[in-house]
């Protein structure tokens, strides 16, 4: 990494940092915008009880009034309904006449906060309905109260109509499973709809609750997901109110939290699609809000039947993977992507790398932590060739230092920089010393690094686990905690998050003090400048990881110490005297050897070329 990346580096901390300072408002003015928000707050909740006192006024007046006995199903219309669950060990679904829907869903293998079976969706907050276009009004579902056809514990149909005029929807939780296939048929309805009505819209709306400890860090990772016909996985934006009607037919629509998702599938494509995700306040329970318009084939006269199916369940990568084998979307659906594992890059290094090694590991019975430990030493062994191959480098520009110094008083003018950065090159040359050999290795290294910063906070295996002080490996921890909200800081101070940044600012260090070995004269008093602004990056590191997992920050703290032990343990392996001596055997051993000058020494030759040329000419 060369000073002007660094300088690049430090400019946007400083103006990121300074831009965060500078917008900070004063203390009149939060105490103006609370007297806002208060008073927005306060017209809010009484125009929600004005909304509500008209919508209990509106229900009054239609059960008072008569039922038009010319309207469709008149006499299943009604306002109330029968609940009852469907269950198959690893589920509960609530189930209601009213709308004849889903109205909720519970993983039993799964606690929230309170120790309690995890609700996916949730009576007061989802509603699944179904409408068709009908010639005088529209059919809907919500609308009308179903009667039970059959009724076992995983299966249950339910109908509106009569024998001769009616639709059906049949519900059965698969067996082991988190999967539900939803079956809907018809018949004698042809009359009742509008000539060209062969499409049956879907309307779905959802609450995402929040159920982990940190509301910013879970609402991060809660998105509305959908794969389109194509292949494509996409998702709307986590962070903005957003609205999109995809061009292409959809294979799945995923509601997803960062955890637990539910996700609605059809065997033929949804078409007609409208989407909309909106991020909710914090301290109100909810992290967005997820709205899908849909449209999948219907068949009036009853000789087909329009098959739906509903995952509810766990983000867990494996048994995503395992409910592709019963999803009846015509093309494997990958639901495993809900899992984001990044970048195609960052992608392929955790489905082949990282992901076998935790699994593994987790395979053994180990606790968590001593899982991501044993992950930490797995990969630190797996790149140690590049790592040590780093440090040769930078140990033998270290001991070929005097002979730079040599170069660096051979030309003390400004205007021979470019002599002496190719004599510099030159002599790298006849040792066998390339420049680069340092920064090669650790770029091989990154796409670990970032792999993992997209693998631990997606992965549900560290969630409620303990370690140490942390009773949360997927959350924060917060053994120092306090009651006001800090700017940039949060009511908290995560220590692994803290010790990670230590750890940091070591290896800062000695990436300094390697880099100061290598350099001289004006190079050496500019790197000296610049490695306290270096320690910047730490500190960013801190407000940024303050929110994040433990778990990820306990992985880079270890991934930083043992970076810290390995150096340590190179150093002291290191003979500079014998590493010299290497050099100078192969510099006696090719200095017969013609040598062509390629990449940089190359490059710099042809600027002195033609810097020389110039001044020529100028002389003239």
């Amino acid at each position: 990494m060369d000073k002007n990346t660094i300088t690049g580096f430090i400019l946007i901390a400083l103006v990121l940092i300074g831009f965060s300072w500078y917008s900070r408002p004063s203390e009149e003015q939060m105490a103006e915008m609370a007297r806002q928000e208060d008073s927005i707050a306060r017209v809010a909740e009484q125009m929600q009880k004005q909304q509500v006192e008209a919508q209990l006024a509106a229900q009054a007046e239609e059960a008072a009034a008569p039922v038009d006995s010319d309207a469709l199903f008149f006499d299943q219309r009604s306002t109330t309904g029968e609940s009852f669950v469907l269950s198959n060990g690893l589920m509960e679904l609530m189930m209601n006449t009213r709308g004849g829907t889903i109205e909720g869903a519970r993983l039993t293998g799964y606690k929230d906060r309170q120790g309690s079976p995890i609700s996916i969706l949730r009576p007061d907050s989802s509603e699944l309905s179904f409408m068709l276009s009908g010639k005088g009004e529209n059919i809907n579902t919500r609308d009308y109260t179903f009667r039970v056809l059959g009724h076992s514990g995983r299966a249950v149909t339910m109908r509106l109509g009569s024998e001769e005029r009616h639709l059906d929807i049949h519900y059965e939780l698969l067996p082991e499973s988190y999967m539900v296939n939803i079956t809907l048929s018809s018949k004698g309805l042809s009359s009742l709809l509008q000539p060209n009505a062969d499409k049956l819209y879907i309307q779905w709306h959802s609450m995402a609750a929040q159920q982990e400890k940190g509301f910013d860090f879970e609402q991060r990772y809660a998105s509305l997901t959908f794969r389109e016909n194509d292949g494509d996985t996409d998702y709307l934006s986590e962070t903005k109110d957003k609205t999109e009607s995809p061009d292409e037919p959809l294979e799945w629509v995923a509601f997803k939290n960062q955890f637990f998702s539910s996700v609605l599938l059809t065997s033929d494509n949804f078409t007609d699609a409208t989407l909309h995700s909106a991020p909710q306040e914090k301290g109100t329970g909810n992290l967005k809000q997820y709205d899908a318009a849909l449209a999948v084939p219907f068949n009036a006269d009853g000789t087909e039947q329009t098959r739906l199916q509903m995952y509810v369940g766990p983000n867990d990568f494996h048994i995503l993977k395992n409910h592709n084998k019963l999803a009846i979307t015509s093309e494997n659906p990958e639901l495993e992507d809900l899992v984001y594992l990044g970048w195609p890059l960052f992608k392929w290094v955790n489905r082949w790398i990282i992901m076998p090694l935790f699994y593994w590991l987790t395979s053994l019975g180990l606790s968590m932590g001593i899982v991501l430990l044993l992950l930490t030493i797995i990969v630190k062994i797996l790149v140690y060739p590049t790592t040590k191959k780093s440090y040769m480098s930078s140990a033998k520009m270290r001991v070929l230092k005097p002979e730079i110094d040599k170069i660096a008083q051979k030309y003390p003018k400004q205007e021979d920089t470019m002599k002496k950065q190719q004599e510099t090159m030159q002599l790298y040359s006849q040792y066998g010393v390339s420049p680069m050999g340092g920064c090669l290795p650790m770029l091989i290294q990154m796409p670990i690094w970032i792999a993992l910063f997209n693998f631990v906070p997606n992965c549900i295996q560290l969630r409620g686990e303990r370690f140490l002080w942390a009773d949360d490996l997927s959350s924060y921890d917060e053994l120092i905690r306090w009651n006001a909200d800090l700017w940039l800081i949060g009511d908290h101070l995560s220590i692994f998050c803290l010790l990670f940044c230590i750890t940091n600012i070591i290896n800062t260090w000695i990436s300094m003090r390697q880099q100061q070995n290598q350099l001289t004269g004006d190079q050496a008093q500019q790197m000296k400048m610049m490695q306290y602004m270096m320690y910047i990056m730490p500190l960013m590191f801190f407000f940024m990881f303050n929110n994040y997992s433990s778990g990820l920050c306990y992985y880079y703290f270890l991934s930083g110490l043992t970076s810290i032990l390995i150096m340590w343990f190179l150093r002291k392996t290191t003979d500079d005297a014998k590493l010299l001596a290497k050099l100078n055997a192969y510099r006696d051993q090719h200095k017969n050897d013609p040598k062509k000058m390629s990449g940089m020494a190359a490059r710099l030759e042809a600027l002195q070329k033609m810097a020389e040329e110039q001044q020529k000419r100028n002389r003239k």
